[in-house]
């Protein structure tokens, strides 16, 4: 039995959880204000504490950095019935083990007090402010990349950013670096694809004057650029392997080569993104198997805009009031409907695209679905993919997951397993299933034997 403290000035909610709670087997402890919780926890502390965001008085923020400050390995759960990017990321940032909306379902706070209680919390730094966000939406699976954004910001981890090209990775990236301690200092963000490979060295790492044919004068770099800040290697998964390489040394090292010079010293956090499945390209040897482990140490999966329809009308909303300040378009329920029914293959990047079309011909200030001009041609849609069964959709999925566990792993199952949530069998049943034995039993080798202990 755990002490439990629920801190809400909403009474029902708050008796409804602490009923709840106390059903588990729980000593509970309630409170209508994070002023009477903070006096009452300094002398009675609790093993875990939820916490509601807007509430007369101090609110939810405060209060959190306040438990923060006198324990950080206190497990605190906030709670909000107005979930938003900001808030979210401004939470996971001082350290809140999870952030939840309102109302919570009882199977749904079983399996967080078991994850509360068995030792699994982990905490971050508490911070001393936030900027507002800009990461548009607030479902299930959104707000699963916000609060990895949060945690992400709070420390100095490399990231790995991951998802279909167009679904905001970049936008990920920058809002880590906002709201870290690194905020004053440079961002830069370079695509790894756009830079034939030759040239791709010196834009990052720089070059002395004669490095080159051509190099009459000296350059610094992006890397050195960023320094104190944070560099963003868009599109890694496209990088040659020489440059890769050299990406490791910097990880390895925290220095830089200029082409023709001495090493340089740099304090600069790395992020990388890809719409590339980097487990699959290590496993076919198009990607250096130490440069993954050593990129994916906080991986964050950007979902695809088809994944998260219940953000599209929102998103729209603020696409159009960038595109049109002054007096931005509304959109009609038709309009609504027809963007949440497509597909968006281009992801966010494509809504963007189409709202531009339609706010410039549109000839009032409601958008109709007519001026959407969505209805896809016969030419595209002969060149749609064709239907494919749900269950070879989640085979693809598991394969997918089963690939990267397993390549983080070593090749070691149990490892594998736990990492995916499933039981040893069970990952054998699927290993024989989709014929990934050879993977399994032959885990990806270190190359350049790097220290996979050492600490970014």
């Amino acid at each position: 039995m755990a002490r439990i403290a629920v801190i809400d000035d909403d009474a029902g909610f708050r008796a409804s959880l602490a009923e709840a709670l106390d059903d588990f087997g729980h000593d509970v402890a309630e409170f209508a204000s994070a002023d009477l919780a903070l006096t009452a926890l300094a002398t009675d502390p609790a093993a875990l504490v939820f916490l509601d965001l807007r509430m007369p008085g101090m609110d939810g923020i405060a209060a959190l950095e306040a438990l923060k400050s006198r324990d950080r390995a206190l497990p605190v759960v906030v709670l909000t019935a107005y979930a938003t990017g900001e808030n979210t990321i401004a939470a996971m940032r001082l350290g809140a083990f999870d952030h939840l909306t309102k109302p919570v379902g009882r199977a749904d706070l079983e399996a967080l007090r078991d994850r509360v209680l068995t030792g699994t919390a982990t905490t971050s730094a508490p911070a001393d402010s936030v900027a507002p966000g800009e990461i548009i939406g607030t479902s299930p699976a959104i707000r699963e990349v916000q609060k990895r954004i949060g945690l992400a910001a709070s420390g100095q981890a490399t990231v790995l950013i991951l998802g279909e090209t167009g679904v905001g990775k970049e936008l990920v990236a920058r809002a880590i670096h906002r709201f870290s301690d690194r905020a004053s200092r440079p961002f830069a963000a370079v695509n790894c694809a756009a830079i034939p490979a030759d040239l791709l060295e010196s834009e990052l790492f720089g070059h002395e004057r004669g490095a080159f044919t051509g190099a009459i004068g000296a350059r610094r770099g992006r890397f050195r650029e960023a320094e104190g800040g944070t560099i963003l290697l868009d599109e890694i998964g496209d990088m040659a392997p020489a440059t890769q390489a050299k990406i490791l040394r910097v990880l390895e090292e925290r220095e830089v080569v200029p082409l023709g010079g001495a090493p340089v010293a740099i304090d600069v956090r790395m992020i990388a993104a890809t719409h590339r499945d980097l487990a699959e390209r290590v496993e076919e040897g198009r990607f250096r198997a130490d440069l993954y482990y050593r990129l994916a140490v906080l991986p964050i999966v950007v979902p695809p805009l088809r994944e998260r329809v219940a953000d599209i009308e929102a998103i729209a909303r603020h696409l159009l009031a960038r595109i049109r300040p002054a007096s931005p378009p509304t959109l009609s329920k038709a309009a609504l409907d027809s963007l949440s029914a497509w597909p968006w293959h281009g992801n966010v990047r494509e809504l963007r695209n189409v709202l531009e079309r339609a706010a410039s011909l549109a000839p009032g200030r409601v958008i109709d679905a007519a001026d959407l001009a969505l209805a896809p041609s016969p030419r595209q849609t002969t060149s749609l993919p064709p239907p494919r069964r749900l269950a070879e959709t989640v085979a693809d999925a598991e394969i997918v997951a089963i690939r990267a566990a397993l390549i983080r792993a070593r090749g070691n199952r149990t490892e594998a397993a736990r990492e995916l949530g499933i039981s040893r069998a069970a990952l054998y049943d699927r290993l024989n299933r989709y014929g990934l034995t050879t993977l399994s039993e032959n885990p990806t080798e270190t190359v350049g034997g790097s220290d996979e202990s050492s600490v970014v």
